[in-house]
């Protein structure tokens, strides 16, 4: 694999992929994609740049899907004109199954695009950083995704993009251990649903990364801010 493309989103889960599929995987091409998809903040798009530019990536590309919001007329809390980012202890058994912070077919959309790119610049391999939720789900981050989205890809008839999500069986203390053996710099991610001064801690991200670093027995450097 000489070439790849790398969804980038600037949180944590992305920003160790970066790392691992050029350091782990030894990919001296590496293609980043980044997309505003009518977020309420562009707090992560901010740290993909700066994660980007620390990898030495071929190219970084923001993608404009501003539109994406008023298309699901704001049946996200993470985009503009959604309900309020619920905290995840608000969040009962079923809601958790897929939380309001669910973004519609959005992994599904930025991977058709990737894949898109990928295939315009001769690249066969696009990698997103699916993982593992421990408290919450969504079904667009599974194994089972992961391989119906091949099983259309593998339909092309002659430069069939395959997708990678090397974490999406692990846990995101697994990927934060992974991250921090490659030396990311988790100061530069954000993972707040919230995106204000200060990570708020209680968000289903925020929730799910200081678990992680509790994990680990280490302090999230975001930590600091709040």
């Amino acid at each position: 694999m000489d070439t790849a493309a790398v969804l980038l989103s600037g949180g944590m889960d992305s920003a160790t992929l970066l790392r691992y599929v050029r350091e782990r995987l030894g990919v001296a091409e590496v293609h980043a994609l980044s997309f505003y998809y009518g977020q309420k903040h562009a707090r992560e798009l901010d740290a993909a740049r700066h994660q980007a530019e620390s990898a030495g990536v071929a190219s970084h590309r923001l993608v404009d899907l501003s539109f994406f919001a008023d298309l699901i007329a704001g049946a996200s809390a993470l985009t503009r004109g959604g309900a309020t980012v619920p905290d995840l202890s608000d969040l009962d058994d079923a809601a958790r199954l897929q939380p309001s912070t669910y973004v519609p077919n959005r992994n599904m959309v930025l991977l058709a695009l990737a894949a898109a790119y990928a295939e315009g610049h001769g690249v066969r391999d696009v990698f997103y950083g699916a993982q593992a939720q421990d408290e919450y789900g969504y079904w667009d981050c599974t194994v089972d995704f992961v391989r119906g989205i091949n099983d259309v890809l593998g339909l092309n008839r002659r430069n069939a993009v395959t997708v990678h999500a090397p974490f999406a069986g692990r846990s995101k203390a697994d990927v934060l251990r992974i991250g921090l053996e490659l030396g990311v710099d988790y100061a530069q991610t954000w993972s707040c649903y919230r995106g204000e001064a200060r990570p708020c801690g209680t968000c289903p991200s925020c929730a799910e990364r200081k678990k992680a670093f509790c994990a680990l027995g280490i302090e999230d450097p975001l930590a600091r801010l709040t």
